[in-house]
């Protein structure tokens, strides 16, 4: 029973392997995203949804964004520790609040980091993420031409390798994802990979937003020490 065992996990790693080599990375990176954006919403996103952050050592946050993509608005409002604070955009048009005034003073200002510079690294941060696997699409993104295996967890993923022109970024990512599906279920990403720092994202369930199938839970870990960082949970 365990040679049958043993032959049939060989068998599955050996065809996945084989899948590898099929693949180019762009047809991997669209059966991915025919599987999260299968009807293309993504461009003409239009929707509202909330991020609950749970965080070792500190309060919950509860993020409620807002983002029109044909509009080029984009809105990220906070409730934390008793406070309520935003960051708007309309196009480059800045406006920040706290606790719906626009009068804020620079103790609160820099207690909250509420300034539009920030506001402008969140809303590129929250975009990003649950834009992806569509976002790999976005000029600057640098796919490697071969198609990986790994087995993270246990799991064997078909994996791309992603680096960025130097002006975009200059992490390099890996995004693993299954070889059935094609869903994403983690994500990496490093610094100097050599060192192995960095984070890993693990993601579990699915939550459709506005047609799109977005990661509902998204937990963060160090690379090095796999420690746990945090972890979002999506609600509708």
């Amino acid at each position: 029973m365990r040679k049958l065992v043993f032959s049939l996990m060989v068998l599955a790693c050996s065809g996945i392997k084989l899948q590898a080599q099929e693949l180019s990375s762009s047809e991997l990176l669209n059966k991915a995203i025919a599987f999260h954006d299968p009807n293309g919403q993504w461009n003409a996103f239009k929707g509202t949804f909330k991020v609950l952050m749970k965080t070792p050592n500190s309060n919950d946050r509860l993020s409620t964004l807002s983002m029109n993509h044909p509009e080029q608005t984009f809105k990220l409002s906070v409730e934390k520790d008793g406070a309520s604070y935003s960051y708007t955009f309309n196009g480059d048009r800045c406006i920040t609040e706290l606790n719906g005034s626009t009068e804020i003073s620079e103790e609160d200002r820099k207690k909250l980091r509420l300034t539009c510079e920030r506001g402008k690294m969140m809303r590129n941060y929250y975009t990003y993420l649950y834009g992806l696997p569509m976002k790999l699409r976005d000029p600057g993104t640098i796919l490697d031409s071969v198609v990986q295996t790994k087995t993270f967890k246990g799991k064997e993923y078909l994996v791309l390798k992603v680096n960025y022109d130097e002006e975009v970024g200059k992490d390099v990512w890996y995004f693993y994802f299954d070889p059935n599906t094609f869903a994403m279920e983690v994500y990496q990403f490093y610094h100097e990979e050599e060192k192995n720092d960095g984070e890993y994202i693990l993601l579990e369930g699915l939550e459709k937003i506005n047609g799109i199938k977005m990661p509902k839970v998204r937990a963060w870990y160090l690379n090095n020490t796999n420690k746990h960082l945090g972890t979002d949970y999506l609600e509708k």
